[in-house]
């Protein structure tokens, strides 16, 4: 059968010629590159309670100018991740693997890698003509037992969900790694939830975690939406913020993704290249957005109604927000958005398209290096939180008892936000 999305957004043709059974419910994609410990993030998933059939899709890459020794090792992983996959008995899950050991330069990967094995999951599923979950994880992470089972579980009791960001927590303990890499996942995890914290005060309708190795999205949400970018890092902040769009996102709680906190040069930003960053800084302190960041936007977003006859918005808006709001000619953008809504929730829809997550975070930034000083994580987070005078820990413990149990509310059907 001739499928659209494939036709017209697949970066390769299908590749992997083994048949699904028709009883799959999920398929798990994996981006592998210069990985020498898949086999542990394969052991965590295989050893997930499960009573139906999971696919997992490895996709091993690297650029077409990439060293030799990288590619060794994605030989040595390619090998070591068969051999292992040959010698276990679950029935109910699979793995396949696709090596792409020369992407071009020009895209070579993340977003690409990930996009090779999520499309490869579209037309698996579609073979099967049923419209399955893409499950995207990452070839350093594990998870908790009930993993796949409650992703499965999760999708079924909301039916109209389009995709779900996962519950997440880094490793802040053990001896795998250096007390140095602790401190500082603990204060980045902390970082994470504080931005997102600051995002719900600020009311905005996407105050969700865009974390790679936890999202989980329907086929159709995903062909619907495009498919995944073929960007070399940040891919999963873009694509979530367009399936969020679709309305009815969701968070999923119960269950937990364990991504690595090690450090990495791949990327220029995200997990390994704040913790390598933590480590080379002289100072203990790690640095974050002033609250009245999120302030100066909760005082802008409760007014947005009011817009929808009035071309006033500078009253409702604090200097910061006002000077960087004429940089990006929102008096035009403002016109533009009354001239094509017939009513109040349309207007609100377009200028959320508008004022998107990537928008926001640009004035974050902005009120950042003009405006507001930055401020210790851990006196900026007590600002939200519900207690005083908790050291870092406790105060990361707090984010994430008090962001899962909003999340909890969520899943029984009541929305914070009515915006999508």
């Amino acid at each position: 059968m001739d499928n659209f999305y494939l036709n017209k957004y697949s970066f390769c043709d299908h590749q992997i010629n083994a048949q699904i059974n028709v009883e799959t419910k999920a398929i798990v994609v994996i981006p592998c590159f210069n990985e020498p410990n898949l086999v542990r993030s394969l052991q965590s998933l295989y050893a997930c309670d499960m009573d139906c059939c999971v696919e997992i899709i490895v996709v091993i890459n690297c650029s077409e100018n990439c060293s030799n020794e990288i590619r060794k090792q994605n030989s040595k992983t390619f090998k070591e991740g068969q051999e292992w996959c040959k010698n276990q008995n679950n029935k109910l899950i699979s793995c396949h693997f696709i090596v792409e050991n020369s992407l071009p330069r020009k895209h070579a990967g993340v977003g690409l890698a990930r996009k090779i094995g999520m499309d490869e999951a579209v037309a698996r599923l579609h073979s099967i003509n049923y419209d399955g979950i893409i499950v995207m994880f990452d070839a350093d992470s594990h998870c908790d037992k009930n993993y796949l089972s409650e992703i499965i579980r999760h999708f079924e009791i909301n039916p109209k969900t389009p995709g779900c960001s996962i519950q997440f927590e880094h490793p802040i303990t053990g001896v795998e790694f250096s007390p140095e890499i602790y401190s500082g996942i603990i204060k980045y995890e902390l970082f994470l939830r504080y931005y997102i914290e600051g995002l719900r005060v600020a009311n905005l309708p996407y105050a969700f975690h865009t974390v790679g190795s936890s999202m989980a999205v329907r086929s159709s949400a995903y062909q619907k939406q495009g498919g995944m970018n073929k960007r070399k890092a940040g891919e999963d902040f873009y694509f979530i913020q367009k399936i969020i769009e679709l309305g009815n996102y969701t968070e999923l709680t119960t269950t937990r993704v364990i991504p690595s906190p090690r450090t990495s040069d791949r990327v220029p930003f995200g997990t390994g290249k704040a913790i390598n960053d933590w480590l080379l800084q002289e100072s203990e302190n790690y640095m974050t957005y002033s609250p009245q960041t999120f302030y100066d936007l909760h005082e802008f977003t409760k007014n947005i109604d009011s817009l929808f006859e009035s071309n006033d918005w500078a009253q409702f808006c604090s200097p910061c927000l006002k000077e960087y709001l004429i940089q990006n000619k929102f008096s035009e953008a403002l016109l533009e958005i009354r001239k094509n809504s017939t009513n109040k929730t349309g207007f609100v829809k377009r200028f959320y398209t508008w004022f998107n997550a990537f928008r926001v975070l640009k004035f974050v930034h902005f009120a950042r290096d003009n405006h507001y000083t930055q401020v210790e994580i851990e006196k900026a987070s007590q600002v939200f939180s519900k207690s005083e005078h908790l050291n870092t820990i406790k105060l990361l413990n707090e984010y994430r008892y008090m962001q899962k149990k909003i999340r909890l509310i969520s899943e029984t059907g009541f929305e914070k936000v009515k915006l999508f």
